[in-house]
């Protein structure tokens, strides 16, 4: 007998003015006055923007680190937990999101629900514990204390109020990415991944995603070499993970090489998949990048260059 499908990832609600939004650090330290500036921009949202605990603490041993791997998990445990917060915010990537993967009581987090989980590189770690443990739809997203959400210039705008119409209003932003066809073709399914070398990482990792099969794999990373770009997609290939993968949507390289570096190694590594391909998809680690929701139904059409969800990112 075939087994029944998997339920769809469950979505958490819009948020409405004077929702409560906790904003955590689960990785890499955060810079005060942007932590300042992205509370203020949240704030002038209409919502009750605060910073947990640990936000500020730094590591002890480890500069590389928001703070110990204890107080990081603690600060989105209690926030997730929180009847009274809407949304946690991570409020910067690095490294460290990993890390505190395994001390989150995971039980817990689904007993309390859905919420809205902004975020995106290193947080992706976070964004596929959450589909996998949890069952839950998560946006790949800009982060408040970052200089690109920060920036004054019609990119840093762009980047800000495509992620508030997506957590205001999001039945307004049904095609959030549009690029152009390095593959051709047309496909259905569900949204997931993030940042290229984490997923890599992730691999072997206790209840990591067995692969991406029937999904839209989002890919996108920074500072990454076209080698190790290369090193990366061998790995999942080697590993079996994209067997199955139903569509591909590539997002920035940002400092990863000459473009054309970049796009020829993924047209190597990509093309024996035989799947559409959308490229020059612009979430991640460029200016302006728009909000992506992951854990949602969508139709992937790189002939005409979008990507169409089937139902508003959040409830």
């Amino acid at each position: 007998m075939t087994p029944p499908p998997p339920a769809p990832p469950a979505r958490a609600a819009r948020l409405r003015p004077g929702d409560r939004v906790a904003v955590v650090a689960p990785s890499g330290p955060v810079p005060a006055d942007q932590l300042t500036a992205g509370l203020t921009v949240l704030r002038g949202w209409g919502l009750d923007a605060f910073a947990t605990p640990h936000v500020l603490d730094g590591h002890p041993h480890l500069g590389h680190l928001a703070a110990s791997d204890a107080a990081r998990a603690a600060d989105l445990q209690r926030a997730w937990c929180d009847p009274s917060v809407a949304a946690v915010v991570c409020a910067r990537g690095g490294y460290g999101a990993a890390r505190i993967v395994d001390l989150l009581d995971w039980a817990a987090v689904r007993a309390a629900g859905p919420k809205a989980f902004v975020g995106f590189s290193d947080v992706t770690a976070l964004h596929e514990a959450l589909a996998v443990r949890a069952g839950f739809a998560t946006l790949h997203a800009p982060m408040p204390a970052t200089a690109d959400f920060l920036a004054a210039t019609g990119a840093g705008e762009r980047a800000r109020e495509h992620l508030r119409t997506t957590l205001f209003a999001p039945q307004e932003v049904c095609t959030p990415a549009t690029g152009r066809a390095l593959f051709p073709g047309r496909a259905e399914g569900t949204t997931l991944g993030g940042c290229l070398s984490v997923l890599a990482a992730d691999l072997g990792s206790p209840h990591a995603r067995p692969g991406a099969r029937g999904g839209l794999l989002c890919l996108e990373d920074v500072g990454e070499e076209p080698y190790r770009l290369d090193r990366y997609l061998t790995q999942l290939l080697r590993a079996g993970w994209l067997d199955g993968v139903a569509g591909v949507l590539l997002g920035s390289w940002r400092d990863c090489g000459p473009a054309e570096a970049v796009r020829a190694v993924f047209a190597d590594r990509l093309g024996p998949l035989r799947v559409p391909v959308l490229e020059e998809c612009g979430f991640g680690h460029a200016p302006g990048a728009p909000t992506l929701p992951l854990g949602a139904p969508a139709v992937l059409d790189a002939d005409a260059g979008t990507l169409t969800l089937g139902t508003p990112a959040l409830g």
